[in-house]
């Protein structure tokens, strides 16, 4: 191949591997397989170091870039890089408007909402559509040249060509722009998958783990030796179009970022404060199922005009804030430390708490998990702890600060007996959790029937703790089964129970005595049996009386039922005062057997959005897993139905974007009805 025929080669492999870059880590849709992409990558390099002088700036080549620098040198930004205001309630949004109104009270408010992704913030510069210079926010007017870093990041554009359809009167300008000088904002990320296998791999080395994706990302740009940068798998998300393309609205430059190879995220467009809380809370709902971390979700005026009519005060525009999230993490002190007794008699050291707002809801208690963690921690009564309260969890204490101990602290001893029956605890030599045996323990037996009366077993309305309490107290039962020969004159006599109340509660366990086998099973508190394996389970059995027979063997052979899982099952049927318990609940209620047919849905894919008439989401979400299908909190290629309800998010949205199906919950009825 000689040079002419060489040149023409390399122009058609950049050009290639541009388009199937941008769709591997842009759009998440690869058509070629890693392989592929490898040799493609692997035969420009050849040419180009056969040819040297053909090499340019913005060749996929030139990504992984150069040697260490001896420092960073300055860039000042012709346009500040300015700080967002923080809000933190919808009061505090309402006094935002209200503000806004009052700078321009003829104006009319649109707004852009769009997720705070917890980054690292750039600023990119493009001259002819290639990308020559990438630099930190700094001070907001200087920052700092972090060019050959960013050029690692595989879903920044080296080379910017416009891949999507674009508002027309806008499109010439873009083209020209493309031929001058471009500048372009947003966050460089690390997903929380990849972050969690860095640790992982830092915990097999002996070396300490990274504090945060957010830490990590900005650590790895402001390394002076790309290499490293190049070594961790960061990402970049753009927000903001600095340069003036006739873009009249904020929404625009999103649409416009993704036509010219950009991740970003789609957002939504708001008149009011219902929709911009409806879309905060949305977020917050599915936080945690997102591949990266946020904080928050940034709210803009969205007509550019009015935004930059509306000014700056102090160091942040006055059109655009940022509505943060209830904080995950809070400090607070411990007041004491007490062990709680579970209903399979595991021991939970539990920290007593001074009252503390974590994810918008205060809490008074923290679980410490277990003596080997506690001791690890280190905690005192009376330090100053961190606590967390990721998703659904259980608030849990994460770090002890001990630079802030006075001195008055006082050490907890672990108890070596039951502090309720007073039997030495247990704790087999491969666990770290140590358990009161007693199965007569009233701990483990209050516990117990908690659990069984809840929602997640036979779902007695109007029997919560405090009656069980009672009942127990009273000596009116003593066990499950009891339950189910309650009269009302039992009730009557108890502390705020009236005629009609009483009459309730036994119409409530009257409707609790036909219940899906499933249900049943996760009422009994086997070890390891939770509400997703009782349903494995009772697929598989089909009756309680085929379970109880099983071997360990047998069990093992239902997908994700490990050893453990079914020697906890084998030894719970084995013993003698567990089949009396299922004799005497046969007597007094009607286990349903799954219903034939149950796997219609599988392999199907739901998403709910907007709230349903005939049942709760959760309700929904469990019919569709009895029938075989699977459900997701956010919406994605995977997903085969996006089932809308009353007010539906932004979920809706999206899958109209990815053509999914959208169904009513009239149609979603049927599907299950079938």
């Amino acid at each position: 191949m000689n040079k002419q025929e060489a040149e023409k080669r390399i122009k058609k492999l950049r050009k290639v591997i541009r388009r199937h870059r941008y769709l591997y880590h842009v759009k998440d849709n690869p058509e070629i397989s890693d392989d592929a992409f490898d040799r493609l990558k692997h035969e420009l390099k050849e040419l180009e170091e056969e040819y040297p002088d053909l090499i340019t700036s913005d060749s996929p080549t030139q990504r992984v870039g150069g040697e260490p620098l001896d420092k960073f040198e300055e860039v000042e930004h012709e346009v500040p890089m300015l700080s967002i205001e923080d809000l933190f309630s919808r009061e505090e949004l309402e006094d935002w408007q209200d503000y806004l109104k009052r700078l321009s009270p003829s104006s009319e408010f649109n707004y852009f909402c769009e997720l705070k992704i917890d980054g690292f913030a750039v600023s990119l510069i493009y001259e002819e559509g290639s990308f020559v210079q990438g630099a930190t926010r700094g001070n907001g007017r200087v920052g700092e040249d972090v060019t050959k870093n960013l050029k690692t990041i595989p879903s920044i554009p080296l080379k910017l060509s416009l891949k999507g359809e674009v508002p027309k009167k806008v499109e010439k300008e873009i083209e020209k722009a493309l031929q001058g000088r471009l500048e372009i904002r947003g966050e460089v990320y690390m997903n929380k998958e990849d972050f969690e296998k860095l640790n992982k791999q830092r915990k097999e080395e002996d070396k300490d783990p990274y504090a945060n994706p957010r830490n990590l990302a900005a650590g790895s740009i402001r390394q002076l030796d790309p290499q490293l940068a190049a070594s961790r798998p960061l990402n970049f998300l753009a927000y903001d179009l600095v340069t003036d393309v006739g873009q009249e609205k904020h929404s625009q430059e999103h649409r416009i970022l993704e036509a010219l190879g950009f991740k970003v995220d789609k957002g939504k467009e708001c008149d009011n404060l219902d929709c911009i809380v409806d879309f905060w809370e949305e977020a917050s709902e599915r936080r945690e199922a997102l591949s990266f971390e946020v904080d928050g979700v940034v709210i803009s005026v969205n007509n550019n005009s009015l935004f930059n009519k509306l000014g700056v005060a102090g160091k942040s525009p006055r059109g655009i804030r940022a509505l943060k999230f209830s904080p995950e993490q809070a400090t607070t002190k411990v007041k004491d430390i007490k062990v709680q007794v579970g209903r399979t008699g595991a021991i939970t050291p539990i920290a007593v708490l001074e009252p503390v707002e974590v994810k918008g809801v205060i809490i008074t208690r923290a679980t410490l998990h277990n003596k080997e963690e506690m001791e690890e921690l280190g905690i005192k009564i009376g330090d100053t702890v961190v606590v967390q309260r990721a998703g659904d969890v259980i608030p849990q204490v994460v770090d002890v600060l001990t630079e802030l101990r006075s001195g008055d602290e006082k050490e907890f001893e672990f108890p070596e007996k039951c502090p309720v029956c007073g039997t030495s605890l247990e704790k087999p030599q491969d666990e770290t959790i140590w358990r009161c045996p007693n199965p007569d323990c009233r701990a483990r037996r209050k516990e117990f029937l908690y659990h069984f009366v809840s929602r997640a077993g036979f779902d007695i309305e109007g029997l919560g703790p405090q009656i069980i309490d009672q009942l127990l107290e009273q000596k009116i039962i003593s066990n499950a089964p009891d339950i189910f020969q309650l009269e009302e004159g039992d009730l009557m006599p108890l502390e705020r129970f009236a005629e009609k109340s009483a009459a309730n509660l036994i119409e409530a366990v009257e409707e609790s005595r036909r219940i899906p086998l499933f249900r049943f099973l996760n009422a009994l508190s086997i070890r390891y049996v939770g509400e997703q394996t009782s349903m494995d389970l009772a697929q598989y059995f089909r009756s309680i009386d085929n379970l109880k027979e099983a071997s360990r063997e047998e069990l093992e052979e239902i997908p994700d039922i490990g050893p453990n899982v079914a020697e906890s099952i084998e030894e719970w049927f084995s013993k003698k005062s567990n089949i009396e318990l299922i004799n005497s609940l046969k007597k007094e209620v009607e286990v349903v057997p799954p219903e034939q047919g149950v796997n219609e849905l599988e392999g199907e894919v739901f998403v709910f959005t907007g709230s349903l008439d005939s049942m709760t989401r959760s309700e929904a979400k469990k019919k569709v897993k009895l029938m075989g299908g699977e459900t997701s909190s956010s919406v994605s290629q995977n997903t085969d139905y996006l089932v809308k309800g009353e007010s539906p998010g932004s979920k809706f949205d999206k899958a109209r974007e990815l053509d999914a199906e959208i169904i009513n919950e009239q149609k979603f009825l049927k599907l299950i009805n079938e």
